[in-house]
């Protein structure tokens, strides 16, 4: 049996009680067994700026770095700010991706979730980030797409993800994404 493949979730949004965790923790909770799945932390993440590659580079950038070139494939949870993706999630894949030439994405099969309390689910951060992950040489889960509309409907008051209907279709995402990564693997 091969060993699972390790997944970094990106969380979009830095507020405490976001959607967006609750859906990234969901899926981690429920992923199969062929993924073992970790959010890793964008909030304090300095924001990028060249000159400091150039001399004493920030220990949170290093650790970011190191924790997302460890992982086999990238997942990215993210609510919509403004018809784009917020900017904590922006900074995290601009300092993955430099210095120039050095990129942590490059070649990690990858996904997108987007999420919102209105109707249309996040669809402008959906695709916004998945023009910076072409350029950032992620190969992207095409189908299933996930645009979460109405997340706010989706929990209990303890937090629980209660529709059924988005409970299946998470599940039947997240075996798409596992046999996706297994297939998009570059060692």
């Amino acid at each position: 049996m091969t060993s699972p493949h390790s997944v970094g979730i990106f969380v979009g949004s830095l507020r405490k009680e976001a959607y967006s965790r609750r859906i990234a923790t969901w899926l981690k909770s429920n992923a199969p067994a062929s993924l073992v799945m970790n959010i890793v932390e964008i909030g304090a993440l300095p924001l990028y700026d060249p000159d400091l590659d150039d001399g004493v580079v920030p220990v949170a950038w290093t650790r970011f770095r190191e924790a997302v070139a460890a992982v086999d494939a990238v997942l990215f949870v993210t609510p919509e700010y403004n018809r784009s993706v917020p900017a904590a999630l922006k900074n995290a894949l601009d300092v993955g991706s430099r210095p120039y030439g050095a990129s942590v994405w490059a070649g990690k099969p990858g996904a997108v979730v987007s999420v919102s309390p209105g109707g249309i689910g996040g669809f402008g951060a959906n695709h916004h980030l998945r023009q910076s992950l072409v350029f950032l040489d992620v190969p992207t889960l095409q189908q299933p797409e996930v645009y979460l509309g109405h997340v706010d409907r989706l929990f209990d008051l303890s937090g629980d993800l209660t529709d059924e209907n988005t409970h299946a279709f998470l599940t039947a995402f997240l075996a798409a994404f596992a046999a996706w990564t297994a297939t998009n693997l570059r060692r």
